[in-house]
């Protein structure tokens, strides 16, 4: 069993989870969401409210320890930011003396959600059903992802062994401007960030631009160019189509 996580509050891409759990399902894996689980606390730190993120983070320990006790294998994050903080609640709480041991516990559990996929047999799900070659993709790595959890280049391994064609993507290490709340306090570079990493990104004409954490999702999709999706949506769908 696994905790499943992320950012998914009304508005914010809630298939995402959905599809998650679909394709989990598909796997074999269970997952249970916990009901009092809410923000990892990594927006009140980049506005300097660190007292108001510990607190998160205690409320979502209390939330989650029932299921760890439970046997929960890992809690696994849809969106990138969201993975990359819960993996440092350890250090961050580790002068408390009631969290934390639970909190470095946490912390050892925590998982992007491609952590979790990559190390399965996705290719035998589609093994009798050939990918649309004509859709081409062009995947937005999040600095989250890529410089925190060191996770640059797993993401794209997986849409490749499920047959996606994906373009090549020049300076995949550039920030694409959402960085927290970048986008709010500092609008104007963020659009000039956003307007260069979309440039980088369209360059191959993909159909959809695909990236692993919702900030960077919103980010992107706000200029209102090419689509811009969870990667874990477009997995969904082909192994949709491989059960027909």
């Amino acid at each position: 069993m696994l905790i499943l996580e992320g950012c998914v509050q009304p508005g914010l891409a809630p298939n995402t989870n959905d599809a998650t759990a679909r394709v989990l399902d598909r796997l074999g894996i269970g997952v249970r969401a916990a009901r009092n689980a809410g923000c990892c606390g990594a927006i009140d730190f980049h506005l300097n409210a660190q007292e108001a993120g510990r607190a998160r983070m205690r409320a979502n320990i209390d939330a989650w320890w029932p299921l760890i006790e439970n046997g929960a294998e890992a809690i696994v994050q849809t969106a990138s930011g969201c993975g990359a903080f819960v993996k440092e609640y350890g250090e961050m709480l580790a002068d408390n003396p009631v969290y934390a041991d639970k909190a470095r516990r946490v912390s050892e559990l925590a998982k992007d959600l491609v952590e979790i996929l990559r190390e399965e047999d996705l290719e035998a799900l589609v093994a009798d059903s050939p990918a649309n070659d004509a859709q081409r993709l062009a995947f937005h790595c999040p600095c989250t992802l890529q410089h925190a959890q060191k996770l640059g280049g797993a993401v794209e391994g997986v849409l490749t062994r499920l047959g996606f064609d994906l373009t090549p993507v020049r300076d995949a290490h550039l920030c694409c401007g959402s960085a927290g709340t970048y986008s709010i306090t500092q609008p104007v570079l963020s659009r000039q960030l956003r307007d260069a990493k979309l440039e980088a990104l369209e360059a191959g004409q993909p159909d959809t631009i695909v990236t692993a954490n919702i900030g960077c999702q919103s980010h992107l999709d706000g200029a209102g160019r090419t689509p811009v999706r969870h990667w874990i949506e477009l997995v969904d769908e082909r192994l949709a189509t491989s059960d027909s």
